[in-house]
């Protein structure tokens, strides 16, 4: 009988905040894969739990996967943890989880903090809708790529930024948008030194910017951008102008309301009459 995988959420910062069921269920398995033994071992501590560790990150995990496999194949109870937050968001797990499904093991999971739904809780922004990017790439036409969608992009937006990538994050995304938009920027949620910075996107450039050194771990949340109002005005100047160059009025129309978003009854009335 295949085992069971338990995908196991952690503080993102207060060891206080870990869930009731985490003991349990980090108790409960024969082996636990972290991303870092040594900041999970200060959990375990915390908790009284002695369950072995074994590292599952970035560099072996692809390794790892197959051994997790045959642990779960084999009948064990396994559980993943990361340094913060859940296993697969932006943090290793999703090769962990197809692990589990090619072996035919159950998979699970204790919920539990995220720095992202504290960051949208905090940050007065809507969250009915949004978008989460994780970091950002580092260079070259990813990171342009990106930079352009994100710049479009109307929903609320999360991103995680390093402290030592935050300006040049910062400072990228304000160059890519060209109108305001507004800007949180999330430092240490849940620990000591908790901070929540507020202001517009190209604000937050000289604010970051001007500090000494940025420490912790940071949660950026883009504000959801207001709809654009069409330019009825605009619009009509830019019928006119097709007209003149040889279109036929009914189809100015059309083409035009369909660029600005503007209707194209109201288009018509004022430029045919």
């Amino acid at each position: 009988m295949a085992g069971r995988l338990i995908l196991c959420a952690g503080p993102i910062g207060n060891l206080g905040d870990a869930a009731p069921r985490l003991a349990e269920a980090l108790r409960q398995a024969t082996l636990v894969y972290a991303e870092d033994t040594r900041r999970s071992r200060v959990l375990l501590d915390h908790l009284g739990v002695t369950t072995p560790l074994r590292s599952y990150f970035v560099g072996n995990e692809a390794e790892r996967a197959g051994e997790l496999e045959a642990r779960l194949a084999a009948g064990e109870i396994v559980a993943l943890i990361t340094d913060a937050g859940s296993p697969g968001i932006a943090d290793p797990g999703l090769t962990a989880v197809r692990a589990a499904v090619a072996a035919g093991a159950e998979v699970t999971a204790v919920p539990g903090p995220s720095a992202v739904t504290m960051a949208l809780t905090v940050s007065g922004e809507p969250a009915d809708r949004f978008v989460f990017e994780g970091f950002l790439p580092r260079r070259g036409k990813e990171r342009a790529a990106r930079l352009a969608a994100l710049a479009v992009e109307e929903r609320t937006t999360v991103v995680f930024a390093s402290p030592e990538r935050l300006v040049d994050d910062l400072t990228d995304l304000a160059a890519a948008h060209d109108r305001p938009r507004r800007c949180v920027v999330a430092r240490e949620l849940t620990k000591l030194h908790e901070e929540v910075w507020r202001g517009s996107l190209q604000e937050s450039v000289a604010e970051w910017g001007g500090r000494d050194r940025v420490r912790g771990e940071i949660t950026v949340v883009l504000g959801a951008l207001d709809a654009a109002i069409p330019d009825l005005e605009a619009a009509v100047a830019r019928a006119h102008g097709l007209i003149a160059a040889g279109v036929a009025p009914s189809a100015a129309v059309r083409q035009v309301a369909a660029e600005r978003g503007v209707s194209r009854r109201a288009l018509y009335e004022r430029v045919v009459g």
